[in-house]
């Protein structure tokens, strides 16, 4: 039991560092929610329906841009694509894990909780299930109590901040510290300049195809290793 409270409790400390640059990203949600075609309760509802901040982004800003619900949604999915890839890491943790867990902590597969567990996959289950779900629940309150909040104080916040800057600079951080091989350094990059040649596409379809660019080339990768 001991053991088991110092992994959630170095769970909780590992993820309150790296909630910190996501708090700009919920203000810039916040302000793009309440300027969206939608009720504020809507939108905020979405930090817990779809639980991923691109994803969101991406699915409310294109609503306000006059895109189709459906191409919105589509958008959306493929942001969100590069989960698959953190299931296919996290895969031989999971298989040791109970039913309950591998439907449970699917939910909280976010980029900062595979950062922090990628590392820790080769703990014993018990050990990584504890850790997992104290830094997956502890990222989902935070980012349901700042989005909320987000909504209710971020007309008050001046333009000249500038929060939107955060939001490119939280998921370069995230990738930094997730590149630990070449073939997601390759990734990344390939990823980079596709969006880079691609960013006067319409829509931000530039941000999909890098992202799609990176999720096919690490699949090929991985495939030709099988």
């Amino acid at each position: 039991m001991t053991s088991t409270r110092q992994t959630v409790r170095r769970g909780i400390i590992d993820a309150l560092p790296l909630f910190i640059p996501a708090i700009p990203f919920a203000f810039v949600l916040g302000v793009t929610i309440l300027h969206a075609p939608l009720s504020a309760l809507v939108g905020w509802s979405s930090s817990w329906v779809i639980y991923g901040g691109a994803s969101q982004l991406t699915l409310i800003t294109l609503l306000s841009d006059g895109a189709a619900v459906a191409a919105a949604v589509m958008a959306a999915l493929i942001v969100n694509a590069r989960h698959l890839m953190y299931s296919a890491a996290l895969a031989p943790a999971f298989q040791q894990q109970p039913a309950w867990f591998r439907w449970v902590g699917s939910y909280f597969l976010i980029d900062q909780v595979f950062a922090l567990c990628v590392l820790r996959k080769h703990l014993p289950p018990e050990e990584f299930r504890a850790y997992y779900l104290a830094t997956g629940l502890t990222f989902w309150l935070l980012w349901c109590a700042a989005t909320g909040l987000a909504i209710i104080i971020g007309p008050t916040i001046p333009s000249e901040w500038g929060l939107g800057f955060t939001v490119p600079v939280m998921f370069t951080a995230l990738v930094v510290m997730g590149i630990d091989r070449w073939p997601k350094a390759a990734a990344a990059l390939i990823a980079a300049a596709v969006t880079f040649l691609a960013a006067d596409l319409p829509h931000r379809s530039g941000l999909l195809l890098g992202a799609a660019a990176g999720i096919v080339f690490g699949l090929l990768y991985e495939g030709s290793r099988k």
